[in-house]
């Protein structure tokens, strides 16, 4: 508990005002989240462009170690709950999360300014920034979204599905500005020449930092005044301070894992861990030493092992048929979430990609940065976001809102419908063509729909169905779901075919690139150094043994995957609506 003042509130300073739709603590925490995407986002539109080429780390191991770096922001999270749950508690878990976020945000802008001297000692201190930036984003986001489903009292729960997505409102304008002022300061062209400007990107990782600087002490100075309990107790102190009131009736106040469990969940997670190596890189043992087998024989096992082995254990710890049947819930609709954010991540790697070489970008005149097509996104999301939470309460009041996995099996549909408009207006684009803005512009569109019916309303289905004894804990399990999509997502971003701009390059060494990867003519050595320099590829890439050729193929990998899933979890939703018991 922070301070007395929390404990006895003054009249005026109570959570939730007669007239007041939402208790102010949701807007703190929306604040607070704001500054945290901007400082997120932001750095997220720059980091694959300044791999590639400030760092000179190729486009397809720049995408591994994006979707590596995402999925395990979104991996400690389950370390960062259980220390939360246990320990500290979500307000000390934040602040120290956001500190830690500002801290790898300045080590990144010390890394693209020291580059030029070195790229070896610059590469390292962007891998102690990431490393830092995943552990405290680990402390931040399962206990910030922990706490909007603390705010409301027991018979207000059936506002949850509005308030995050009021939440989800705030984390996307924090994504607009970040996407609009890092790529500003960041990416920088010259208007004349159209050559990068590749020691800018340092301005945009400043600013991510100066963001993130804001949003800890915004939450440092209004937490004991807003972030409390109608009842005026401090919400997110340390767990030894919490009360019965704060548990539903009858439910255990500790998560108890036995020695048993414990030990299982072990042996299951080293056991997956080599399963997952073999079916990613073909071997058990550890010869790669190529940065993206690295990547996918290492990080993207141990997410995947760490999910399913996590998700046994706390499942050994329900304590009746409703608890373990809501649990399952949560489970299932994060396997199918996997794929929507194994598309939708392809913002920050092949779709940046193709925004910077295969785009025309002008607007009224205007050159848009590749980096900051993203912005779309965060600017359709605020404008969305609250006639959707509108939407939901008006079908809500009528007896006809759709049950949360129905919600998301439409915004895996529309994620498939997206890929499905942007592979037809890719496919004739050939080597030279541009693909005109609009067309990304609608796909964030549609995107951002589909987002808007997934990722708050499963925010709010895990705090409707997950115990209050690990509540973070389970937030932690659902985003390791975003985890494993976003590794997912590195791997299919890989997956993209040579652009325009390779075969341009080609064509300067003095080879038809398209003969090339179609095996009609074998490369001399110097000629395959060259392209190892230029880094153009040798051959198409290949997914489940299928060699794609095109954009368009490319495109058409999202479009089946999510749309299969979009069927699935559609054809089980009233399956899971009965698991639910009562909750809609």
């Amino acid at each position: 508990m922070d301070n007395t003042e929390a404990l006895s509130p003054k009249q005026d300073e109570f959570v939730e005002n007669k007239g007041s739709r939402h208790p102010k603590g949701l807007w703190v925490l929306f604040g607070t989240e704001m500054w945290e995407r901007f400082n997120f986002y932001g750095m997220r539109a720059l980091l694959t462009l300044f791999m590639v080429n400030s760092l000179l780390i190729k486009e397809a191991d720049a995408a591994i170690i994006y979707g590596g770096f995402l999925a395990l922001c979104y991996l400690t999270p389950l370390l960062g709950g259980f220390i939360a749950d246990k320990y500290i508690g979500n307000r000390n878990a934040i602040l120290i999360g956001g500190s830690l976020m500002a801290i790898g945000q300045f080590l990144l802008f010390i890394s693209a300014s020291t580059f030029s001297g070195s790229i070896d000692s610059a590469k390292m201190f962007m891998w102690l920034a990431l490393f830092i930036i995943i552990f405290g984003n680990g402390f931040f986001k399962p206990n910030i979204s922990s706490m909007v489903g603390s705010l409301y009292p027991k018979q207000e729960k059936s506002k949850l599905d509005s308030a995050f997505t009021i939440f989800y409102m705030g984390i996307n304008i924090g994504a607009f500005l970040g996407q609009f002022i890092c790529p500003y300061l960041g990416d920088v062209k010259d208007a004349t020449t159209g050559v990068r400007d590749i020691f800018a990107f340092k301005w945009g990782f400043l600013a991510a930092s100066i963001a993130m600087i804001v949003g800890t002490v915004t939450f440092f100075i209004l937490k004991n005044k807003y972030v409390v309990t109608p009842e005026g107790r401090p919400i997110g102190g340390l767990p030894k301070h919490n009360t019965s009131a704060d548990f539903e009736e009858g439910e255990t106040q500790t998560a108890k894992f036995s020695g048993t469990a414990l030990g299982i969940t072990g042996g299951l997670f080293v056991i997956l861990f080599f399963v997952f190596r073999y079916l990613l890189v073909g071997e058990f043992g550890f010869k790669a030493v190529e940065m993206g087998q690295l990547i996918k024989g290492i990080i993207y096992p141990f997410i995947y092992a760490a999910g399913i082995s996590l998700a046994f254990l706390i499942m050994t710890s329900a304590e009746n048929k409703v608890e373990r049947q809501r649990i399952w819930v949560i489970y299932i609709v994060s396997f199918f979430i996997i794929f929507f954010w194994a598309a939708f991540e392809q913002a920050g790697s092949s779709l940046t990609f193709i925004a910077d070489n295969q785009t025309d970008r002008n607007i009224f005149g205007w050159n848009m940065p590749p980096s900051m097509v993203q912005i779309f996104n965060g600017i359709f999301v605020v404008l969305l976001a609250v006639p959707f939470s509108l939407i939901w309460d008006k079908l809500r009041a009528r007896g006809k809102e759709p049950v949360s996995p129905m919600k998301q099996a439409m915004g895996l549909a529309l994620i498939a419908l997206s890929y499905f408009i942007i592979a037809h207006n890719v496919k004739d684009l050939g080597n030279s063509g541009l693909l005109a803005i609009k067309w990304l512009m609608l796909l964030y569109f549609i995107q951002t729909c589909g987002e808007l019916c997934l990722s708050p309303i499963g925010l709010s289905l895990v705090g409707k169905l997950a115990p209050k004894r690990f509540a973070s804990l389970l937030y932690g399990v659902f985003f390791i779901s975003n985890a494993a999509g976003y590794a997912l997502a590195g791997s299919l971003g890989a997956l993209i075919p040579a652009t325009g701009d390779k075969f341009s390059k080609a064509q300067e060494i003095g080879v038809n690139l398209q003969d090339v990867l179609d095996k009609k003519v074998t490369l001399t050595a110097d000629q395959v150094a060259a392209f190892e320099k230029a880094q153009l590829p040798l051959e198409n890439p290949t997914f489940v043994g299928f060699e794609i050729h095109n954009l368009f193929e490319f495109f058409m990998v999202f479009v089946v995957l999510c749309g299969i899933a979009a069927v699935i979890l559609a054809l089980i939703s009233p399956i899971l609506k009965k698991m639910m018991h009562g909750v809609n």
